[in-house]
């Protein structure tokens, strides 16, 4: 690498990481461009070069965010040795991740309660989309194995996706274990369902 794009790399990551700091304690809405110059001593140039505003920088942090999880998940999917196992393994990760990552809050303030544009809400929605991907792929490796019944893997990923969102925002207020237990009782209603056997 030469030493201008070193140089521009040391930017990147000295305006990200002063970036994350506010908006961990700030908020999203509450942190400004302004703010980050005063933390970063950047000029808007910079941010505007790197980033393209303040959505896609929050984006940027949130895709690290994304990497260093799956990074996680790689490093222990090959503990669990049936599918059903690394259903649960991941819904505890994601659950564990979520509840404790500092950027959970203000990612609700930016996904839930801000305009974007639709440059940014495509970007969300490969988000999403990725998400969904990573779900059927783990479903289909159980409908492979004969594990799981031979179903509409790709209404399932969305509809597992779905749960898991949903439980993450209902479980924000609740202790850890407790958010773990129902998010675990939801993986089992999807396994196995409901109604009892006749």
């Amino acid at each position: 690498m030469n030493k201008k794009k070193q140089q521009s790399e040391q930017t990147k990551k000295r305006v990200a990481d002063a970036a994350r700091a506010l908006f961990v304690q700030k908020g999203y809405k509450a942190t400004s461009i302004d703010d980050i110059l005063k933390a970063t001593g950047s000029s808007a140039g910079n941010i505007y070069y790197h980033f393209k505003s303040k959505e896609g920088l929050f984006l940027y942090l949130m895709d690290e965010y994304d990497r260093e999880w799956e990074q996680k998940w790689a490093e222990k999917e090959s503990a669990y040795s049936t599918t059903k196992d690394k259903l649960f393994g991941f819904v505890e990760q994601l659950v564990l991740d979520h509840l404790n990552h500092p950027l959970t809050i203000a990612g609700d303030e930016f996904f839930y309660e801000s305009e974007k544009s639709g440059e940014v809400e495509e970007r969300i929605s490969d988000m999403v989309a990725g998400y969904v991907k990573f779900n059927r792929k783990l479903l289909q490796q159980g409908v492979d194995r004969g594990e799981f019944a031979r179903q509409d893997v790709d209404s399932l990923a969305l509809i597992l996706d779905s749960l898991l969102i949903g439980l993450c925002q209902h479980s924000r207020k609740m202790k850890q274990e407790e958010a773990l237990a129902l998010c675990k009782s939801a993986v089992e209603v999807l396994l196995y369902g409901m109604a009892k056997p006749l």
